[in-house]
């Protein structure tokens, strides 16, 4: 049912009128250096189960995004990161998400597999297994990453031109 002054069907309570919203999952996560290597993490999980990926999960309830990227390097990698910048926000309408990505420079190199993660790995450009990556946002965040630290232009990205996230 459309409640009254909204716009679009809501679950509403036809006892109490209590209307249960469903708002998109915010994700978190950063491209993290270290003397120019990329910390990648083999996931440990599903989705994508053996993949490739930067350390990133669901924003938690009353934390700050950069306070969640960093938790989830130290959760997925053991990884003490400072966060640098704001790399790019993505959207990815057809699973309801909105990335939030940072890039951010590992504080020492001690990094080792968490309870969500394979293995992990600190990679040269060239070693990152681009055709065992678990998401495209990956792709979009390491390039993104690149592009920033060559060009020395910062300024957040978002999802590629022609990409609207509804793959």
């Amino acid at each position: 049912m459309v409640p009254e002054g909204d716009n679009r069907p809501r679950n509403v309570c036809l006892d109490c009128g209590f209307i249960h919203y469903r708002n998109p999952l915010v994700v978190v996560g950063a491209v993290c250096d270290w003397q120019g290597k990329l910390l990648l993490c083999r996931r440990a999980i599903e989705p994508r189960k053996g993949y490739w990926t930067i350390p990133a999960g669901y924003l938690e309830l009353e934390e700050a995004t950069h306070v969640g990227a960093a938790r989830e390097a130290a959760e997925e990698a053991n990884a003490d990161i400072a966060i640098e910048r704001l790399l790019a926000v993505y959207n990815i309408p057809r699973i309801s998400q909105v990335q939030v990505i940072y890039a951010a420079r590992l504080n020492d190199a001690n990094v080792s597999a968490g309870e969500e993660s394979l293995e992990v790995a600190l990679l040269d450009w060239d070693e990152i297994p681009w055709s065992d990556l678990a998401f495209p946002s990956v792709h979009w965040a390491l390039n993104h990453f690149r592009e920033g630290a060559e060009t020395g232009d910062w300024q957040p990205r978002t999802n590629p031109p022609g990409d609207d996230g509804h793959y």
